[in-house]
Parts: C-alpha cells; sequence; structure tokens
C-alpha cells in the first residue's frame, strides 16, 4: 500500500528510483507527518498556556489587565501553533529520489533545496521517535563527507517506504564501489 502522494506529476512509485530530472517535480511526504507536528506543536504549547493562565490569575489578583488578555493571546498564539504552521510545514516539504541522487526540498522561510549524490553518502540511519512509532513514520538520514550540511534529513515518510529507499540507496553505493 503506497500512501505518499505525488506532487505536480511526481514519479508513478515514491521511493522506487526513476531517471526522473533533479530539479523536477517532488514527492510529498506521508500524511501521518501533519498530525505527528501537530502533536509535537501541542506538547510546546501546553506549557505556554499552563504559564498564561498561572500569570492570569496573577495579573487578575492585582486588576493589572482585564481578564483573559494574557491567556486568550497565548490561547490563540496555541491555536495557531497547533494547526496552522504543521500544514504549513507539511506542505513546504518534499523530495525526489533519482538512480544517483536525493533531492529534498523544505522551508517556510527559509527555503532549502538539497540534493545529495548517492556517490558522497558514508552512511545511512532510519530513526524513529516515540510519536513517530505511533504514526508509522520515520526520518531519513544521509550522512556525507565534510562539515557542512554534512546530514541530510527527510522526517515524514512512511517507516517501510524510508527502510526501502535505505536499502536501494546501500545498493547503489555497494554497485558504485565496485
Amino acid at each position: 500500500m503506497e500512501t505518499t502522494t505525488p506532487v505536480e506529476g511526481a514519479h508513478s512509485q515514491p521511493g522506487v528510483a526513476s531517471d526522473v530530472d533533479p530539479d523536477g517535480e517532488l514527492t510529498k511526504v506521508h500524511p501521518n507527518y501533519k498530525s505527528a507536528l501537530r502533536v509535537q506543536a501541542i506538547i510546546i504549547a501546553v506549557p505556554f498556556l499552563v504559564g498564561s493562565l498561572i500569570a492570569e490569575a496573577a495579573l487578575a489578583e492585582n486588576g493589572v489587565l482585564p481578564s483573559g488578555v494574557v491567556a486568550g493571546t497565548v490561547l490563540l498564539l496555541a491555536v495557531l501553533l497547533v494547526f496552522r504552521v504543521p500544514s504549513r510545514r507539511f506542505m513546504a516539504r518534499g523530495y525526489n529520489i533519482a538512480t544517483d541522487r536525493l533531492r529534498v526540498v523544505r522551508g517556510i522561510w527559509w527555503h532549502s533545496d538539497t540534493v545529495v549524490p548517492f556517490g558522497r553518502v558514508q552512511h545511512i540511519d532510519v530513526d524513529q521517535g516515540p510519536i513517530e512509532r505511533f504514526f508509522d513514520i520515520a526520518t531519513l538520514t544521509l550522512h556525507t563527507a565534510g562539515n557542512h550540511n554534512a546530514s541530510v534529513n527527510l522526517p515524514g515518510l512512511q517507516k517501510d517506504l524510508a527502510n526501502e529507499m535505505r536499502e536501494e540507496i546501500r545498493a547503489h553505493i555497494k554497485r558504485e564501489s565496485l
């Protein structure tokens, strides 16, 4: 079952290498990635909401500000953080795997378009945190030679697809080294 959705006519089978133009069409990450981002945003927002309620109670005793100003503002920001930001981050991320390279595009304010030739890859990791495990997604990390941008992360892949891509890249590296 293939669950990644192609973007702008991307190749028909994400995760399977093809001779696609590295500057061409992108494949979106798994839709569960957006849900994982939302859970992470909730985890970040809850302490701020609790803190704003405590500040609200302290300020209400002194009559410094009208009731609801602090907590209402923080609640509005939390709603934006939980609903809008993960959707934008999800839409701004994509990838393209070709027979000899991986292209990763990300960023809302700071756009990053990284192409990693498989010949430069030293090792590959597939990682899952507890939230990613819950949503059955993983992060593929390619480590390359050098110290500037020596690692390229591709989060939000379905776990099986991430493992398949890792094995495909390993096979390419093995063929190139022979």
